[in-house]
């Protein structure tokens, strides 16, 4: 049996950083286990190839939600990434720290040195930032982030047409202020995804005290008493040889908002109803275990275009051929492009002090019940969402088998004040559609269609073709032990045991106004900082 330092199960994009900043140590030996493979799919590395590893199940989980009044009893699609870099090896690129607001909430909440002004000097440690003001944005870390330069004039349309709404421009959404609309900064360099391998863990795989095992698919904690020793899991999935790996210093689950719980509760660590009927001993009773599900949830809006060429065409016949070999020589053209080119950010109403949704951009259109793949006519997409979900779900193990699907269920627009933002955005979203820049290039509304009008006929809309925004949290939420739904605690060690921390997107316990990558890399550098028992940098000297 082997043994290491610190066992971490998960290589997303926590967990790249982790096993990272902790080998830095050449006196501490990390043992790193992924359920999946290398990162070898050339899709991964493709920007636009994100379309090919949507459904791809040797580097996705695909996992499907439960349906709910929400989503008109519809399941929806849960992809999850399952190879180096976890989700960030098939995401869309987009780099979104979140507001201010977001990470104070969480400090006022009992979670010591989590406030903006703390985890700022994460995020500017993490990153290679190319302009920007140097209070926010980091210039010599490793992951890149750039803008996108190419343009589209039904893009320009967009930015101007939110401009003559009262949206103002904003040069760094990631800066002084969220607010405003632009281009969107992604995590890609020279034509190629930027993910949480290439940027942290290739490297370090370099280093003799660092072992990474892929196809190890976890499959229970190894506990004495209340204190973890290490992980049980199984070369190659079910059916493979079981196999353990001790920690002599702490267990660490970075599997993310969907694994990692369900791995607590299979090891006999959450809600003893939950636990005790699946038939596993209970060996520690936390309640929040898999609950406080949050996500983003979007219905969206496509439009026909006219006079002017989309992606879609782009994407087709010989164009596709040109766009590949542009991609192949020069790195650039549409095979080099996240799937969303703006992002815009404002207030549902005008009283509210933080914008609290957001909407996206793209001069390109999707089938019907088909994410991922382009229409053949062309299109232009409108997505808005709110930033700041109330609705709750849970993730649940399914059974005591550690190779079943959990059970997820979100709950989207449970909650009235979901409702009234989401409607907010989808009236926005029609405005900004038919504004007087984009008149030149809109033939009509695909849909939802001009019929759609009234409050009730827009959430039908949204519960009957909205999505995720693949941007879960919240299930091992971090908060202090009088709070009686928190699994971990402000070191994010889990409350109750010992040697054993959870450190991904799930501590988060509220839901930040951006998508997720950005900060689940900054919860890994910090959480790497707290392992090790490095002094935190000092706190940013934020401008009023």
């Amino acid at each position: 049996m082997e043994a290491f330092d610190y066992v971490i199960v998960g290589a997303g994009s926590a967990g790249s950083v982790l096993a990272s900043r902790l080998s830095e140590d050449p006196g501490t030996t990390v043992a790193l286990l992924e359920a999946g493979p290398r990162d070898w799919h050339p899709f991964i590395h493709i920007p636009a190839g994100f379309i090919k590893t949507f459904k791809n199940r040797r580097i996705n989980w695909c996992y499907d939600m439960e349906p709910s009044e929400g989503t008109a009893g519809r399941r929806v699609f849960a992809p999850r990434g399952k190879t180096l870099g976890g989700s960030s090896s098939i995401n869309g690129h987009i780099y979104n720290r979140g507001q201010r607001m977001d990470f104070d909430n969480w400090a006022q909440r009992g979670n010591r040195g989590w406030g903006y002004a703390d985890v700022l000097p994460y995020f500017r440690r993490m990153e290679r930032r190319l302009g920007g003001d140097d209070t926010f944005r980091g210039r010599d870390g490793a992951m890149e982030v750039s803008d996108i330069p190419w343009r589209h004039p039904l893009c320009d349309a967009f930015i101007e047409g939110a401009v003559q709404h009262g949206i103002p421009r904003n040069p760094d959404y990631n800066g002084t202020t969220q607010e405003g609309v632009n281009y969107a900064q992604r995590t890609i360099g020279n034509g190629r995804r930027v993910s949480a391998a290439t940027a942290f863990l290739k490297p370090a795989m370099k280093r003799p005290n660092l072992r990474v095992i892929t196809h190890a698919h976890a499959t229970g904690l190894i506990l004495e008493g209340k204190r973890a020793l290490g992980v049980r899991y199984a070369m190659g999935g079910r059916g493979g040889p079981a196999r353990e790996v001790r920690a002599r210093r702490e267990v660490i689950l970075s599997g993310g908002t969907y694994n990692s719980p369900q791995l607590l509760q299979l090891s006999g660590i959450g809600p003893a109803s939950l636990i005790g009927d699946l038939g596993i001993p209970v060996v520690h009773e936390l309640a929040g275990v898999g609950e406080n599900l949050r996500d983003h949830y979007a219905p969206r809006f496509t439009a026909r275009v006219k006079n002017i060429a989309t992606i879609n065409e782009r994407a087709r016949g010989w164009r596709l051929g040109l766009e590949v070999a542009d991609w192949v020589f020069r790195r650039k053209g549409i095979l080099g492009l996240s799937p969303t080119l703006v992002y815009c950010f404002w207030r549902s109403d005008p009283g509210i002090a933080d914008c609290d949704m957001q909407m996206t951009f793209t001069p390109a259109s999707y089938k019907e019940g088909v994410q991922g793949q382009l229409e053949d006519e062309p299109g232009m997409t409108v997505a808005p969402w709110q930033q700041r979900p109330e609705s709750v779900g849970w993730v649940r193990a399914r059974s005591a088998d550690p190779f079943a699907a959990p059970i997820i269920q979100p709950n989207y627009l449970a909650e009235a004040e979901d409702q009234r933002v989401l409607l907010a955005g989808m009236r926005l979203a029609r405005k900004l559609i038919h504004s007087a820049p984009l008149a030149p290039y809109l033939a009509y509304e695909a849909y939802p269609g001009a019929d759609v009008q009234t409050d009730d006929e827009f959430l039908a809309v949204a519960r009957e073709r909205g999505t995720t925004t693949f941007h879960p949290a919240g299930t091992c939420r971090m908060g202090p032990a009088s709070d009686p739904a928190a699994v971990v605690d402000d070191q994010l060690s889990v409350h109750g045991m010992e040697g054993l921390r959870v450190i991904d997107a799930s501590i988060m316990p509220m839901m930040i106004s951006a998508n997720l990558n950005a900060s689940a890399l900054m919860i890994g550098e910090k959480g790497a900082d707290l392992l090790r028992g490095r002094p935190a940098p000092d706190a940013a000297v934020l401008p009023r």
